[in-house]
């Protein structure tokens, strides 16, 4: 049987119950009724992003049908192209995006008009979370797309704006069970691959290779979260996020200061982050020298900036 994670409507919520029963203690939970009346379809987009350039993560189908032990880059480290929002519209509304798994992925909004909508900017003051470490960023995509397994060092707020999410998640304490990739491949790949990404697939799981999996399907959690719901993920919990139907989902997330510190001083998998980041410096800096001698200056080191 799989846990679900509990929902918690506002009205009946005030900071410092959600600072008791979630933030303090680390435990994810789904606020209702933040979001009221937001709709971000692809024709409210395309009106406010317009030719707005952005860059799109090229996955491919292919990818989830290989070995992750053999994938050469993951998340932000994937291939990406710039392109104007009303062109990649047109890749949605033509399901071509679909067919090639285009994702528009973690786009800051601080330079577009929908940076300053209200409900999304006063949601941590709602909550009662401190210090944003992260702009708003918003992602948007075909249904089917699947953020594979993962997880990040500080809290995070998940915003649905348009189609629904399934989101599994898992506790940090199951990361060996979990196989995340080693530490040492930011020495080989900078931040093209990660060590806060799992090698499994929690959805087909591979006991033969990953035999500790079995333990962790039993710690499995998931929710299914609707448009207007905000998931809050603490630090160390692992998440996959599954875009649902056959159009275009939407979220906005965004990452916020752990508190209180006695939740990271001596958290391993917090850490562990930070020490992937030091491995991959050399790496970076040496794409970062060569962006520098580059006719195509600019865009390589917006690309390289990208995957921060």
């Amino acid at each position: 049987m799989v846990n679900s994670i509990q929902r918690v409507d506002v009205a009946s919520l005030k900071t410092d119950t959600f600072f008791e029963h979630y933030q303090k203690t680390g435990i994810p939970v789904v606020i209702t009724g933040l979001l009221k009346d937001c709709d971000w379809n692809l024709y409210y987009l395309c009106e406010k992003l317009g030719t707005q350039e952005f860059f799109l993560r090229c996955y491919g189908h292919e990818r989830y049908k290989q070995d992750k032990r053999k994938w050469k880059n993951i998340g932000s480290g994937i291939e990406t192209q710039s392109m104007p929002f009303t062109k990649y519209a047109e890749l949605l509304r033509s399901h071509k995006a679909h067919k090639n798994d285009i994702y528009l992925a973690k786009c800051p909004l601080k330079n577009t008009s929908l940076g300053s909508t209200p409900s999304l900017k006063t949601i941590g003051e709602q909550l009662g979370l401190k210090k944003p470490t992260s702009n708003l960023n918003i992602w948007i995509g075909p249904g089917g797309h699947v953020e594979c397994l993962h997880y990040d060092a500080v809290d995070g707020t998940l915003m649905q704006l348009h189609g629904a999410k399934k989101v599994v998640l898992f506790p940090p304490s199951q990361m060996y069970n979990l196989y995340p990739f080693p530490i040492f491949i930011h020495l080989r790949h900078g931040l093209k691959l990660r060590s806060s990404f799992s090698q499994v697939y929690p959805e087909k799981p591979d006991f033969q290779s990953f035999p500790k999996l079995k333990e962790a399907l039993r710690h499995k959690q998931e929710v299914i979260l609707n448009q207007g719901e905000v998931l809050y993920i603490p630090a160390g919990w692992w998440h996959e996020v599954t875009a649902l139907g056959d159009e275009m989902v939407c979220s906005v997330n965004r990452f916020w200061s752990v508190y209180p510190v006695s939740r990271i001083l001596l958290s391993r998998i917090r850490w562990r982050i930070y020490l992937g980041y030091l491995l991959a410096l050399p790496y970076i800096f040496l794409k970062l020298a060569i962006a520098l001698f580059s006719c195509e200056r600019k865009q390589k080191i917006s690309k390289l900036l990208q995957m921060l």
